[in-house]
C-alpha cells in the first residue's frame, strides 16, 4: 500500500511536467505564428490600421483645407468679378520716376 501513493506522487509530477512542456509549446506556436503572420503582412505591403487612421486623419485635415482655400478663391473670384478695375489698380505698384537712383 506505500507503492500506490508513491505513484500516483510520481504519476502526478510527470503530468504537471507535461502540462508544463505543453504550455511553453503552445506560447512558442503562438510567438511562430504571430512572425509568420507579421511577415505576410509585410510581404502583401498591407498597413497596420494604426497607420492608415493617421493617414486618413491627414487626408482628411487636408481635404478641409483645400475646401477652405476654394472657398477663398471663390470669394477673391467674385471680389474681382464685381470690380476689375479697382483691384487692378490696387495690384500694380505705383510707378518711380526714372531720375531716383535706386
Amino acid at each position: 500500500m506505500t507503492e500506490r501513493p508513491k505513484f500516483f506522487d510520481d504519476l502526478a509530477g510527470v503530468a504537471g511536467g507535461a502540462l508544463s512542456a505543453l504550455n511553453g509549446l503552445r506560447d512558442e506556436l503562438t510567438a511562430l505564428a504571430r512572425a509568420r503572420v507579421d511577415e505576410a503582412i509585410a510581404r502583401l505591403d498591407l498597413v497596420r490600421r494604426e497607420e492608415f487612421d493617421a493617414m486618413a486623419e491627414l487626408a482628411g485635415r487636408a481635404r478641409a483645407e483645400a475646401e477652405a482655400l476654394s472657398l477663398r478663391v471663390a470669394a477673391l473670384e467674385q471680389r474681382f468679378a464685381a470690380a476689375p478695375e479697382a483691384v487692378t489698380t490696387e495690384m500694380v505698384p505705383p510707378e518711380t520716376s526714372s531720375s531716383d537712383p535706386a
